[in-house]
């Protein structure tokens, strides 16, 4: 018996071409998913998933990897993956259950939660970075998959611009420590703030920095952080994040916001 036909991409075939691809082998609903927050020392983890349209209204103006588009445009490119997705959801992980489970884990849940949690679901999963077992379709993971495959670039703009707006929100509240500057990552400023004013509940006991500074080690060790690099302040007024739902399940713990779509 001959093996399967292999569908070959050129390394420099764009960002939608990973997603042509599979549906040329049948594989008609793509998600992608990707997290934002993961190296921050304070706020929550948020993990999205998003499935785009075929053709020209899956085509997403500016759609690039979050990390590379200003907050402005990013802010328009969200816009538009939510009005133009066949599905998306988002799911958000606090600072404590990050603590206590563990980084890696709660970023691998969270990503399985935000695909079991869209609307429409998915033939084939292409997440950024690290394989998520679990989902009962085939996936791949996808090294920089925020800059090769579309779907994933969506869901890595649904999951920084919703981070971005809670951490401004948490800045109303907290603004000694300069959230909405700098998102949580560890900056010179962050730095001075939590030696000035020691950690609030919002920050990430199990890093090494928050936890120097509480001196009190959280409960899986500790994680060491980088300073951020090129985290720029989201503009304009923060918008409502969503209603919030807490669940609990026998796997993790997690707190989800927000999903919607247009069906396939």
């Amino acid at each position: 018996m001959l093996p399967p036909t292999r569908t070959v991409l050129a390394r420099d075939a764009g960002l939608y071409a990973m997603e042509q691809g599979l549906r040329r082998r049948g594989f008609t609903r793509v998600a992608g998913a990707d997290e934002a927050g993961r190296g921050a020392c304070a706020g929550p983890l948020v993990a999205a998933a998003a499935i785009l349209p075929p053709g020209r209204r899956g085509e997403v103006p500016d759609l690039n990897d979050s990390k590379l588009l200003t907050p402005v445009i990013r802010e328009r490119v969200y816009d538009e993956v939510v009005r133009r997705a066949v599905a998306w959801s988002v799911v958000i992980v606090p600072p404590g259950d990050i603590d206590a489970r563990g980084l890696h884990v709660c970023n691998l849940a969270a990503m399985r939660r935000a695909l079991a949690s869209l609307s429409s679901r998915p033939e084939y999963v292409l997440t950024d970075g690290f394989p998520v077992a679990g989902l009962g379709v085939p996936g791949l993971a996808v090294w920089k998959g925020d800059q090769v495959a579309a779907c994933i670039a969506a869901a890595s703009v649904i999951a920084k611009v919703t981070r971005d707006r809670i951490m401004c929100e948490l800045a109303d509240t907290w603004p000694q420590y300069g959230f909405a500057d700098h998102k949580g990552y560890a900056t010179p400023e962050h730095s001075a703030a939590l030696h000035t004013h020691g950690a609030c509940p919002h920050h990430r006991f199990s890093y090494a920095n928050v936890a120097v500074v509480a001196g009190t080690p959280g409960p899986r060790g500790t994680v060491s952080v980088a300073p951020a690099v090129g985290e720029a302040p989201a503009v304009g007024d923060v918008p409502e994040v969503g209603a919030v739902l807490a669940v609990d399940d026998d796997e993790d713990a997690w707190v989800g916001v927000a999903s919607g779509g247009h069906g396939a």
